[in-house]
């Protein structure tokens, strides 16, 4: 059985708003723990534009939040962005529900973990996040920092079939030089996770790729949602993360679901689990919890759910005090996934 995952580096068009949008949810909730914030971002060519809601003690500073998430990727003329804003309050009946502990929209969030990785999460996912991360941390002169990966596997035979990367480059170097920089990556990469070396390796397929991040393609918050959170491997709610202060249980359900889906694993009660929550506007309980462990599990299914409901506090109000996500520096985790470094909260 074949199955492929894709990942997309900081540099991407996409999540270079993502990473806006994180940056001015992580400025008001350091400077008011009690912002609502739903701010989306768009960016082509120069032009940024920012808009959403907000409702904060706190005015962010968009321009100088924009420069230094732009400098921080490696983007050169970071000052002849312009930025653009267009910013209300929340809506009085959203903030309405959202004041009485009740979720602040409707929908359903869904988390996952497996134990095929020490992460907890697909290997093909694990292993395209990696190798774009050690393409970041190298620092090569000659690549740009527009990237992505995908990873095909091969479950049956437990091996990488294709490892493909393409990536932005100087208008210098050969095609040569980047795939003799990209393969040695994704070598390493392979070798640390115990896999075989010997699988199809696809390097900037077309050959040239000077052109890269919104110069290319239009970027805009929330396109990655797959990118985000597990490869594919499991179903999504459809909701994304990046710009959302935490009373969007978007966000919020979606990092508990995760955290809840660890636990299952961890307790030995099954080797692979799909967690659902699913929440009404307003309400503070959920209106649904279900688990899928794909056959995997050591027990019933409806009994792995009324230990989830004995164990957590699943309202809005709940999940934020327990994974501490007003002080989360969401700037730390809006690319190259969500559910990836040990010391986020929902991961612990």
């Amino acid at each position: 059985m074949l199955f492929t995952s894709e990942q997309v580096s900081n540099g991407h068009p996409d999540k270079i708003c993502d990473q806006i949008s994180d940056a001015i949810v992580t400025d008001c909730l350091l400077n008011d723990r009690n912002s609502r914030v739903a701010v989306e971002c768009m960016i082509k060519d120069y032009d940024i534009t920012i808009a959403g809601e907000i409702s904060s003690g706190h005015t962010p500073d968009f321009k100088d939040l924009t420069y230094v998430v732009l400098a921080g990727i490696g983007l050169p003329d970071v000052e002849a962005y312009t930025v653009n804003r267009m910013i209300s309050k929340q809506s009085a009946d959203i903030a309405l529900g959202v004041d009485l502990q009740g979720a602040g929209d409707q929908g359903m969030m869904f988390g996952y973990a497996t134990n095929e990785t020490h992460e907890m999460l697909p290997i093909p996912f694990v292993l395209a996040t990696a190798a774009l991360e050690r393409l970041k941390d190298n620092r090569n002169p000659i690549l740009l920092p527009d990237a992505k990966s995908q990873v095909t596997y091969d479950y049956k035979r437990k091996r990488i079939d294709t490892f493909l990367v393409s990536t932005q480059h100087a208008k210098h170097a050969t095609l040569e030089d980047v795939r003799e920089a990209i393969q040695a990556v994704m070598q390493e990469t392979a070798k640390t996770y115990g896999m075989n070396t010997d699988f199809r390796a696809l390097v900037n397929p077309t050959g040239r790729f000077v052109i890269g991040s919104s110069f290319a393609d239009t970027g805009v918050t929330g396109r990655k949602i797959i990118a985000d959170t597990y490869g594919g491997a499991c179903r999504h709610g459809g909701g994304a993360f990046s710009g959302k202060d935490p009373t969007k249980v978007d966000r919020s359900g979606a990092y508990m679901a995760r955290k809840i889906a660890k636990s299952i694993v961890r307790a030995g009660y099954a080797k692979r689990c799909e967690v659902q929550l699913a929440y009404a506007i307003g309400m503070p309980e959920p209106v649904s919890v279900s688990v899928d462990c794909f056959g995997t599990g050591r027990l019933p299914q409806h009994h792995i759910v009324q230990w989830i409901r004995k164990r957590y506090d699943l309202t809005p109000a709940g999940i934020i005090s327990l994974l501490h996500l007003r002080e989360v520096d969401y700037n730390q985790i809006s690319s190259y996934g969500h559910f990836w470094r040990s010391w986020m909260p929902w991961e612990l």
